[in-house]
């Protein structure tokens, strides 16, 4: 009411129930909006003069990103700069970066991205079929495609068949659903998994968790389910604040450390189940 005496014009319609923006006010908003957006901009430039990153950077990951490496990634972002702080979201959804508010992002995905963000690749990201020791203990290695029909599967949503690829094309296989997850929660998965309930679609990412990667094999590599690539997409903007580009760059660092793993497939012949070797992939050294 004070903008409003001082504009000397309504700037909202207001009703018992609702406000809404009367044509001044929705002009004088626009305004205001480009003004704030300038002086973002200059406060960018400044920044980078200054060359410290600082405030607080917005990051969606999905759930499967919430790993011990993750966690000692951003330790070390923060050793580096300590003027930043990081709120990290976990989430297996796509997320409006403009609209919701997030500086950053980080997503799988082999299909096209949208328009208008900028994508730095990271690392391929291939999702494979894991299983535990003690499964694999206590049912077998499936050694070829078919013998999937035969095993426990745990899926997540709505499915009900193996997709996976191979060197004679795509092939559809029907699961045995014994555990569904209503929504895509890829720690919970793997903690399934671990548990020995069945066979289930993890990133190759999970295998390098602590947490996971003792307890954790892949099985039919040379079938993945499918082939996407990690990417950091932030929106495209004329000054890059530096606290996402230092935190861009330390991804990027991070995940050459981290090489992708090879497709190749190597036997380990200490161990064995029902007689069988454990067919497994091994990181790059």
């Amino acid at each position: 009411m004070q903008l409003e005496k001082h504009l000397g014009t309504r700037l909202l319609n207001r009703s018992s129930r609702s406000l809404s923006l009367t044509e001044s006010g929705k002009l004088f908003f626009e305004r205001c909006k480009d003004i704030l957006e300038e002086v973002e901009e200059a406060e960018l430039v400044v920044g980078s003069v200054s060359g410290v990153p600082r405030g607080t950077l917005r990051v969606t990951a999905p759930s499967w990103f919430a790993t011990r490496g993750m966690v000692d990634l951003v330790a070390e972002y923060r050793q580096r700069y300590p003027e930043v702080v990081v709120d990290l979201s976990f989430e297996d959804r796509f997320v409006d970066l403009i609209e919701e508010g997030y500086d950053l992002a980080i997503r799988a995905t082999a299909d096209p991205l949208a328009a208008g963000l900028i994508a730095r690749p990271l690392r391929p990201m291939a999702f494979v079929i894991a299983a535990s020791k003690e499964y694999l203990r206590r049912c077998g290695v499936p050694q070829s495609p078919e013998e999937l029909a035969q095993h426990d599967c745990i899926m997540v949503g709505s499915g009900h068949a193996w997709h996976l690829t191979g060197p004679n094309g795509n092939i559809e296989i029907p699961a045995r659903v014994v555990l569904r997850f209503g929504s895509t929660m890829t720690v919970a998965v793997a903690h399934a998994v671990c548990a020995g309930i069945g066979l289930a679609p993890l990133p190759r990412l999970v295998f390098e968790d602590p947490m996971f990667k003792d307890v954790l094999r892949p099985v039919l590599v040379k079938h993945p389910l499918r082939h996407a690539h990690l990417y950091a997409l932030y929106v495209s903007r004329k000054h890059l604040p530096l606290k996402v580009r230092t935190f861009v760059d330390q991804l990027v660092e991070k995940n050459r450390i981290l090489q992708p793993w090879e497709d190749a497939v190597t036997v380990d012949e200490k161990r064995a189940f029902n007689g069988t070797p454990v067919v497994s992939v091994v990181p790059d050294e």
